[in-house]
């Protein structure tokens, strides 16, 4: 499968991308996880982005696709790929649009995860994540906490509240997506190839693009 996964900060995109990787071996693709390959990997377009990283800047759009471009290549997308958070402008879905004409890859579809404002709130107020940066377990201290208070599991690090996780910034974090990320649910809509799904659990959801697909 090729989809696009669009929804706010919290909606579970994140966590449907890993369900869905298992059911076909579609590889999850998001943009921080290809810039950061990148850098590791020291590529031309990895150092170039690593420049704007240091500065505290934005990568640009450009060089972003440029990236995506040698990503949809590799072998491992062979079997599918899944973009989770990406793109999160109309000029990205654009320029998306050409790159996937030009690699000659069709969209199945773009799927909207539809969470009320009130369960995001909930939910990211209410996660913690592993500091560590090797391990990054996340919990939610009503619905999976973990067995020590502030300690995770796995690796025995401090499991915290991330910064842009308090009630004040994720109320900016979703006033952000509203105006530049949610234009895309009409954009992909007037493409035909728009899923809306209304589902706050993430095997509800996994089931209604399957059945789709």
């Amino acid at each position: 499968m090729k989809l696009i996964l669009l929804g706010a900060p919290g909606a579970g995109k994140g966590t449907v991308a890993k369900l869905l990787t298992k059911h076909d071996g579609s590889v999850q693709i998001s943009t921080g996880d290809i810039l950061r390959v990148a850098v590791a990997n020291n590529t031309d377009l990895g150092r170039e982005a690593k420049g704007f990283m240091d500065a505290g800047d934005l990568v640009p759009d450009s060089l972003i696709m440029g990236i995506m471009e040698q990503r949809l290549q590799e072998s491992d997308c062979d079997k599918g790929f899944l973009l989770d958070g990406f793109p999160r402008t109309i000029p990205q879905a654009e320029d998306l649009m050409k790159l996937l004409d030009k690699l000659n890859i069709k969209l199945d579809m773009a799927v909207e995860i539809d969470v009320p404002r009130d369960v995001i709130l909930d939910r990211l107020t209410t996660r913690r994540t592993c500091e560590n940066g090797d391990c990054q377990e996340i919990y939610n201290i009503k619905s999976n906490p973990p067995k020590v208070e502030g300690i995770c599991d796995k690796c025995g690090s401090a499991a915290v509240q991330r910064a842009d996780e308090t009630t004040e910034a994720i109320t900016h974090r979703l006033n952000t997506y509203n105006e530049k990320t949610a234009p895309l649910v009409d954009f992909y809509d007037g493409k035909g190839l728009l899923v809306s799904v209304k589902a706050t659990d993430s095997e509800v959801v996994v089931k209604a693009i399957t059945d789709k697909l």
